[in-house]
């Protein structure tokens, strides 16, 4: 068993002048003087003045002090194990302790003749390891270890706060703190063994979700991008659809456009046929109504011209025909007539004339 106390406070400055000696305390110490056993001074920072030869002082800190304990127990199931602990602590009644426990101090160097704040510790050690103890044998190490810190704490506390020994001695136990409870090297090895694998397993647990889940977003990543790419192909695809149907919106419209201009060509061809071919037909028909008209006319004048010939008398006829002839010739240089040739010119001259005058007769 160890214990460790830790106390703030510092000791009494004491001075020595001719005949007396000075005492000055801090606020947190209570001095007790007694002279030829009567109380002269009691109160935490006093000073006075005091004889050494008859002057018994005592010096008890009233400020909270802390004890560190460390002490063995075993559990139900007879294993060791090591608590450490802190235990916070003050003094209610200074004048108390000092009358119970030897704070007295050395009137010329201000230090204790004793070692009560050791007395102290190793009432308040054993009487918190009896009640840890106590507790710590009714369970087993593994309920210990999980569970057991804060029901060792409330046992050792409550035990300290009303332990009549404590409160005899006027010592007043504020809290009570457990550091650790270990058992020994060799079982706290094998106890951690199924904690580390169990940590391990969740730690490879952690690592496979981890990798699944960096898995399941590379996949959520190449899908996106793959849906981008198909969408971007149908995007594509309905551009290259529409920019077919505008080229072939485009074509046809084209295509309509040269109908129409072929179509008024053709049309406006058409109509220039037909005007010239009603032209051609107006001047065809005038020039056919002109020939009728001008044969008619020569018919008439012909019909005329022999009907002037009518009744006259067919020599005369003949000497006109010669005449006709003679105009309608062509220059002649040199003619030689020879008998017959005048003969037979004579003889159809002659005939002539008589078949034109037979020929009125036979159309009457």
């Amino acid at each position: 068993m160890h214990h460790r106390l830790f106390y703030g406070g510092t000791m009494a400055d004491i001075r020595s002048f001719p005949f007396a000696r000075h005492l000055r305390s801090i606020p947190t110490s209570h001095i007790v003087h007694a002279q030829r056993g009567k109380i002269v001074h009691s109160g935490p920072g006093i000073s006075f003045w005091f004889r050494a030869l008859n002057a018994a002082i005592s010096e008890v800190p009233v400020a909270e002090s802390e004890l560190s304990v460390v002490f063995g127990a075993r559990t139900l199931d007879f294993q060791e194990v090591s608590v450490q602990a802190t235990v916070t602590y003050r003094f209610g009644d200074p004048t108390v302790a000092a009358g119970r426990i030897d704070f007295s101090i050395d009137p010329y160097n201000g230090r204790w003749l004793g070692k009560p704040l050791e007395q102290v510790g190793t009432r308040i050690t054993e009487l918190a390891q009896q009640y840890a103890v106590e507790h710590i044998s009714t369970v087993n190490l593994v309920g210990l270890l999980g569970q057991g810190v804060p029901a060792v704490r409330s046992v050792t506390t409550a035990g300290l706060a009303g332990d009549a020994r404590l409160a005899e001695t006027s010592i007043i136990v504020i809290g009570v703190r457990i550091v650790s409870i270990r058992p020994q090297a060799d079982l706290e090895r094998a106890l951690e063994v199924p904690v580390r694998e169990r940590v391990q397993q969740d730690a490879d647990k952690a690592t496979y979700e981890r990798r699944a889940i960096a898995v399941e977003r590379e996949r959520a990543i190449a899908e996106n991008e793959l849906q981008s790419k198909i969408e971007l192909a149908t995007r594509e695809e309905l551009l290259v659809r529409q920019e077919g149907a505008n080229a072939q919106k485009r074509a046809q419209e084209e295509a309509a456009t040269r109908l129409i201009t072929v179509t008024s060509q053709a049309e406006e061809q058409s109509v220039q046929a037909k005007a010239a071919a009603s032209r051609v037909q107006i001047e065809s028909t005038v020039r056919a109504e002109s020939t009728r008209t001008l044969g008619a006319a020569n018919a008439e004048a012909e019909t005329a011209r022999l009907a002037s010939y009518k009744g006259i008398d067919p020599a005369v006829l003949t000497a006109l025909a010669m005449q006709s002839l003679a105009e309608n010739l062509p220059s002649i240089g040199t003619l030689n007539l020879t008998p017959d040739i005048l003969t037979e010119a004579l003889t159809r001259i002659a005939a002539a004339p008589a078949a034109a005058a037979s020929a009125p007769s036979s159309e009457k």
